[in-house]
């Protein structure tokens, strides 16, 4: 029957498309699975708090489980403050802002982020240099595929709140999964996470089996 069903509602990474869950498998009978996309923020002073209720509004089912990667896993634990939920589960994301690494904190005080040119940005071969560092021609295609939200407004705003988001202890009730070779954010300063060998940044793509696993093995 489907009020039995497990929801499932997934927010993706920043920039990201909902695209980045297409290798999560989980059995039909027992779950059935939301993909929500971004919303643009109503301006760059839009309050997290604000942005995350609007987001909430998108979920209909009664007691789902939240699902969010990187950005999205902040944004998931910000709309759990407005919802009833069965679980939070985050996939290479933070807690609280103690688990932003050092290198991040550095950016944030210093504001250096202001510096990103997002609404200079033409093409996605930028993007992805700046968004993920430095990496080879052929991850270009990948990430063209990947990441949608070119909006310099949304930009703009995301990487604000990643950096000044004012969690100062971890919710109850979350699940926390984390790659082990995570540059963006280190497993060191992760704190209570399931770790994935060998899972970087954007493990939800490369170790989508390994991560539907443990998902279903949590809510079963």
């Amino acid at each position: 029957m489907n009020e039995k069903k497990i929801h499932i509602y997934f927010v993706p990474g920043l920039a990201a498309s909902s695209k980045i869950f297409e290798y999560l498998k989980f059995p039909e009978d027992r779950f059935k699975l939301h993909f929500l996309e971004w919303l643009l923020p109503l301006s760059e002073k839009e309050k997290i708090e604000d942005y995350a209720k609007r987001m909430a509004a998108l979920v209909t089912e009664e007691n789902p489980v939240l699902v969010g990667v990187s950005f999205g896993g902040i944004i998931v634990q910000e709309m759990s403050k407005h919802l009833q939920v069965k679980k939070i589960i985050l996939i290479s994301s933070l807690k609280n802002k103690h688990e932003l690494p050092n290198r991040l904190k550095l950016i944030q005080k210093t504001k250096a982020y202001k510096l990103f040119p997002s609404k200079s940005i033409k093409n996605l071969e930028d993007f992805s240099s700046y968004a993920f560092g430095d990496f080879a021609k052929k991850r270009v295609k990948l990430y063209k595929e990947y990441l949608s939200v070119r909006d310099a407004k949304y930009l703009d705003w995301a990487i604000y709140n990643v950096l000044n988001w004012k969690q100062e202890k971890s919710l109850e009730n979350v699940l926390h999964i984390q790659g082990d070779d995570d540059h963006i954010f280190p497993i060191k300063h992760i704190k209570n996470c399931i770790p994935i060998e060998k899972g970087t940044h954007i493990m939800i793509l490369n170790k989508a089996k390994t991560i539907s696993k443990i998902i279903i093995d949590a809510l079963t």
